[in-house]
This record gives C-alpha cells, structure tokens and sequence, in this order.
C-alpha cells in the first residue's frame, strides 16, 4: 500500500509569490510540493516554530511549510524557486 499524499495547500502569502514567478520557476516549485506531499518530514526545522524549511537538491525550489496536527494537509507558507 503506497503512503497517502498529504494535500498541500498555499497560504496568501505564498500564492503571491508564485503568481510572480514564470512558468519554469512555478514547474521547478512542482518537484518540492510533491516531495513534501509524500514525506512531511522533509527539510530543516525553524527553531521555535512548527515551520520546516525544504529546498529540493535537483531543481532548487524552495519551500517553508507547516503540517497539520491531523497530518492530512500540509500548509505551504512561503516559495522561492
């Protein structure tokens, strides 16, 4: 049985940002959302916040996220790609 995907959900902040970026940056975001979809343990934790920190290693999006306390959505709160 495949582990189930977590939805990720983007917060205003975060969807102003990627309405700024160009197709290629938005498709290099693509691969972080998926990873962080499937492992929410991914990436760096923010001290004293329920933050991580995720930069993919092949494409270089960047993503700071938070998971719910049901595990079922994780919440996406800023983008860089």
């Amino acid at each position: 049985m495949r582990p189930r995907r977590s939805q990720v959900v983007l917060v205003e902040p975060a969807l102003s940002q990627l309405a700024k970026l160009t197709a290629t940056e938005t498709h290099r975001l693509d691969r972080a959302f998926v990873a962080i979809s499937v492992n929410l343990e991914l990436g760096t934790p923010v001290p004293d916040t329920l933050l991580r920190d995720y930069v993919d290693d092949i494409d270089g999006g960047r993503v700071i996220y938070y998971v719910t306390a049901l595990r079922q959505i994780t919440i996406v709160a800023y983008v860089e790609a």
